[in-house]
């Protein structure tokens, strides 16, 4: 499986696997995305380590959420907001601070992102997908 070839017809999200928060985060994309517009793999897994690699060293050490679609590649507050405009209820609103200057949302994300593990936690490996979702995980 490889996620040049998935991007042309499914939106995959890259996490942090073994982040709490991140894990979280997922969960939470899961429950207000009914039409399952949204498929995951996590930053440690092959798949996204072997993507990684194809596109840019600046890519392969990241640590932020990364949003791919078929034409674009979002990371940190940019990936955090368009995931919100295909979520169900009010959630899309989020998506008005893509108005505000990446580097300013940016410099909000990198400071909760270096905090996370000391807030939320970490797992010593990754966290399993439940059976009803585990064909949305890469």
């Amino acid at each position: 499986m490889d996620i040049e070839i998935l991007r042309k017809t499914q939106t995959i999200i890259l996490f942090d696997g073994y982040c709490n928060l991140c894990n979280n985060s997922v969960q939470f994309i899961i429950k207000r995305d009914p039409k399952q517009k949204f498929h995951f793999a996590s930053l440690q897994s092959d798949i996204a380590i072997s993507f990684l690699k194809k596109h840019a060293v600046e890519l392969l050490d990241t640590d932020s959420i990364l949003l791919i679609t078929k034409n674009n590649i979002s990371t940190k507050s940019s990936a955090a907001l368009r995931i919100t405009r295909s979520l169900f209820g009010l959630w899309p609103i989020f998506s008005l601070f893509l108005l505000i200057p990446k580097f300013l949302r940016d410099s909000i994300y990198d400071y909760i992102a270096k905090r996370r593990y000391k807030w939320f936690g970490k797992n010593d490996t990754c966290t399993l997908p439940d059976l009803k979702n585990k064909g949305r995980f890469l």
